[in-house]
This record gives C-alpha cells, structure tokens and sequence, in this order.
C-alpha cells in the first residue's frame, strides 16, 4: 500500500501515557505471537514497564507519531550503544512501527529522520537495524531508499531466552 496523502502528524518523545496507544497499534499488527496469545491488559501493562525502562536514562529514545485528535499512529525506539571499536556510539533502532492506515504516507520517514537527528547531534558513528525481508517495507525497499545500506556478509542471529519471536 503507498499513499499519497500525507495526513497531520507531530512527532514527540513517547511519555508512560503512550502506552495504550502504542499497544493497541502492536496489537492490530498481528504480528507478534507474544502480543496474540497475552490480553490487551498484559499488552499494555508490558509496553508501560519497558517505557518506563527506556524513559529512564538517556540511553534509549522511544518516539510516537501522533494524529490531529493525539491518537499513536506509529512509533520509533532507538538505543544508544557504545562500541569500543567505533568512533561513536551506534544508534540502534530496534523498532518502527505504524498503523496500517498511515503506512506510504511519510510518517515512518519522518520517525526515522528525527532519530537520525538525534544520532548526528549524540555524535553517533552509524546506525543499525534489523528488517525481516518478507516484511512489506523491505519488499520495496524502503530503508535503501533513505540511504540504509544491507549488509549481506553479516548473518543475524537470536537466541531465545523467553517469551520472544
């Protein structure tokens, strides 16, 4: 889906009265086993204690994408992590997610440039994330297409310790 319209959009620093929002987007994802087998109160009690963790320092940015009536329409979380081997910490952002309604429409963009301006101003050598490839954003190229470059020689890997997929 790609729209042309681009609807009213603030973006903000998240705040813990996000949480609501942010878990009802991830819920209408469906993406997410996690979030499918838990009630939307664990949901959203789950998303207010990490909120809480990453609003607790300044090692961690999260930012919504709020609509003209303050509903979340999507959101960004960046983690700031020194490497010893960079000349700057990596801005690691580990997720970007919008409703469906707003998707093509530039939000995601501004999202990520707003975090990209908080790594240029943190000094930051680069920034990293992961897409999977059958996602509808990596079918079209969307990260490329702001300058992301793919690593292909590096493997991403996971190991599950609980409760994640």
């Amino acid at each position: 889906m790609h729209r042309t319209d681009k609807p009213y959009c603030n973006v903000r620093s998240a705040t813990l009265a996000d949480a609501p929002g942010i878990a009802a987007l991830l819920r209408g994802l469906g993406w997410f086993a996690l979030i499918d087998e838990e009630s939307p109160a664990e949901t959203e009690r789950r998303l207010r204690e990490h909120l809480r963790l990453c609003l607790a320092d300044d090692s961690h940015a999260v930012l919504v994408a709020e609509g003209a009536e303050g509903a979340v329409l999507g959101y960004v979380a960046v983690h700031w992590l020194p490497y010893l081997m960079l000349a700057g910490p990596e801005g690691y952002v580990s997720d970007l997610f919008l409703t469906e309604s707003v998707r093509g429409a530039g939000l995601g963009t501004k999202l990520l440039g707003a975090v990209r301006d908080m790594a240029v101003s943190r000094g930051c050598s680069r920034m990293m994330l992961v897409n999977r490839k059958t996602r509808e954003s990596y079918k079209r190229g969307f990260y490329r297409k702001l300058g992301w470059e793919e690593r292909e020689e590096f493997a991403n890997f996971v190991l599950h310790l609980r409760g994640t997929s």
